[in-house]
């Protein structure tokens, strides 16, 4: 609109620019492009969407493939609230305070860059975090600190890059009540694995179980973009980056201990158990003892924090199958209990406990009950020697040490083995642990405000069956091997020397004469059976 408006077409533009945003931003807001400076701002149709949604939904919460312009048509809505509408207050946040600022610095681009006449309020404070119209309005930049924007009744928040902004859980919590009088919210960004606020929110809200709009953006939502596109963009990507940046896929984005595909491997292998046990219904079981199989057994007991649970598993020793499993808060002399029946259940198998501190108080209970044949390892090479060896040997640890040494070992060991196709459970309650196990700054463990002692208990009975009973089945078929390789010959060879008194007796030349006298009782002629190795 670049031929000048009187009075009355201005007071409607004004009007039409109030009630529709879309129509505000199409027609009035322009952006900074990096070459040639302000441009218009022309929404793309699922753009328009976006910001429909920002209106009709008091809560959004947007995944959404990269560069797609998300921060820009957020930031242009923000505009519109701030310009169009008396005391909005609005708080910013992001992975970090320069981040938050940049959605800043557009809003006030677009602010500034529409037409004088439309320009219906003021500005009174412009600084590099903050803006604020004489009309009441302002957006601030906020760092993501536990405290951000506590103290403020915020009309709407805006978060982006949500996935990936530490201890948001925290910050959310902090800043909902500040929400609380109506005020909005916009959680928007690539996925970042699963079992963090934003995943958990986001497929809460597409179950219709919180108060979010769930809307889904991936790559192929832009008009421009084709499957040439596609293909040319992620040449050189990795599965996991491409996921993440372009597909909106939350279980193959993040950093996750188990790939991908072996996390649907182990999906795949989930189904309810046969029989649930115990006292809480939480002794889940799919296989109950056979006699022609060995099992063994690891629990890891809870620290009594209110926050861990005690756990076993039981595998089979030649499969590695899991065969039942134990989740739950109970005492530790309930749950030693429960340990002890369960072994005995199945044969009285090996039994690992980790021997953490409230760990050796179930031990000493199975001690007490006479358990035949607990874990026990060597204290400075972590050697795995049964118990009745153990008794004897000074140096013995009973239970399993998850020491800073032992940890990434059983660890990686786990890793293997899912990766080989050697690990089999059964369990969902497992495989969600498996879903929030991530590497956090090089360490593998538990997303924050979740749980991983099964995953823990899984990885040592991984690390149990490759060093201990693989190794001790190995040297029992060593030794059957060398006593198999034992035969007798029945070939003879005699001692007799030629010459000697009372044996064949030979003549000058050497040769064999007559024998005058034998007095051997068996009659061989000192002839000795030989014992001789088939190797």
């Amino acid at each position: 609109m670049n031929y000048e408006l009187s009075k009355q077409e201005i007071i409607q533009e004004i009007v039409k620019c109030g009630k529709n945003p879309n129509y505000f931003i199409n027609n009035f807001a322009r952006i900074t492009h990096p070459i040639h400076g302000p441009v218009p701002f022309k929404l793309y149709p699922f753009q328009e969407n976006c910001i429909k949604d920002f209106v009709d939904y008091r809560f959004n919460i947007v995944v959404k493939a990269r560069q797609l312009g998300l921060s820009t048509t957020a930031a242009a809505y923000v505009a519109w609230l701030m310009l169009f509408h008396k005391d909005k207050s609005i708080l910013v946040v992001a992975t970090k305070l320069g981040t938050a600022a940049n959605l800043v610095k557009k809003v006030k681009s677009i602010i500034k860059n529409v037409p004088e006449w439309l320009m219906i309020s003021k500005i009174t404070t412009d600084n590099k975090n903050s803006f604020e119209l004489d009309n009441g309005s302002w957006v601030k930049a906020s760092s993501t600190s536990g405290d951000a924007g506590r103290s403020e009744a915020l009309s709407l928040l805006v978060i982006d890059e949500a996935a990936h902004v530490e201890n948001i859980g925290e910050m959310w919590a902090g800043l909902y009540p500040t929400l609380s009088t109506g005020g909005r919210c916009i959680a928007l960004s690539t996925p970042n694995g699963i079992g963090n606020w934003f995943y958990d929110t986001y497929t809460k809200a597409e179950s219709q179980q919180n108060d979010f709009n769930p809307i889904s953006l991936p790559w192929d939502v832009h008009p421009e973009r084709n499957l040439e596109w596609f293909k040319k963009e992620t040449r050189n990507m990795p599965p996991r980056q491409i996921a993440q940046e372009l597909e909106c896929n939350f279980n193959m984005s993040g950093e996750t201990l188990v790939r991908t595909e072996d996390l649907l491997y182990l999906e795949s292998l989930v189904k309810e158990p046969k029989y649930k046990s115990s006292i809480d219904h939480n002794l889940w079981i799919w296989e109950t003892y056979d006699t022609a199989n060995k099992y063994f057994m690891i629990a890891d007991v809870a620290r009594g924090d209110g926050n861990d649970f005690s756990v076993f598993h039981m595998f089979r020793n030649d499969t590695m199958e899991q065969v039942a499993e134990y989740q739950g808060k109970v005492p530790v002399d309930i749950f030693a209990r429960l340990v002890f029946e369960t072994s005995k259940e199945y044969g009285f198998c090996l039994t690992a406990v980790e021997n953490n501190s409230v760990g050796f108080a179930v031990l000493e209970k199975l001690k007490e009950l006479r358990h035949p044949n607990l874990y026990y390892s060597v204290k400075s090479s972590h050697e795995y020697i049964d118990q009745y060896q153990a008794e004897n040997i000074s140096n013995s640890v009973i239970g399993f040490s998850t020491t800073q040494n032992t940890r990434p070992l059983v660890i990686a060991k786990l890793e293997e083995y899912i990766r080989n196709r050697i690990f089999i459970t059964y369990s969902s309650r497992l495989y969600s642990e498996f879903k929030t196990f991530i590497w956090n700054h090089g360490k593998a463990q538990a997303s924050k405000g979740k749980n991983d002692d099964l995953v823990m208990a899984a990885a040592i009975a991984a690390f149990i069956r490759d060093n201990a009973l693989t190794s001790d089945k190995l040297n029992v078929e060593y030794r059957k091997a060398i006593i198999g390789s034992i035969r007798k010959n029945t070939n003879h060879f005699t001692t007799n020397i030629p010459g000697m008194i009372d044996m064949t007796k030979v003549d000058q030349y050497g040769n064999n004469v007559v024998n005058t006298k034998n007095y051997l009782p068996n009659k061989s002629n000192n002839v000795m059976p030989i014992m001789i190795f088939k190797g």
